[in-house]
């Protein structure tokens, strides 16, 4: 993975985190994935294991679950 993904359902602790990741990787290292708008990639988040958003994914596969806006469940629906 050439990038860390960081994922996020839209809520206001997601987008603080999104900002902050941002503001300390760089926009161009970081995919942003909005679940919320763009619910095809939610099974690819399971996958790597994100439990619960905001999540970033590293570009090494760990996954950083940051503070707790959203079990995946929930943003499934």
């Amino acid at each position: 993975m050439s990038k860390s993904i960081f994922y996020h359902a839209g809520c206001p602790v997601c987008v603080s985190a999104e900002h902050d990741i941002i503001d300390l990787a760089g926009r161009d290292n970081v995919d942003i994935v909005h679940l919320g708008n763009n619910r095809s990639r939610i099974n690819e988040a399971e996958q790597a294991g994100v439990k619960s958003v905001p999540a970033l994914v590293t570009t090494n596969g760990n996954v950083l679950h940051i503070n707790f806006g959203a079990s995946l469940e929930e943003v499934k629906g």
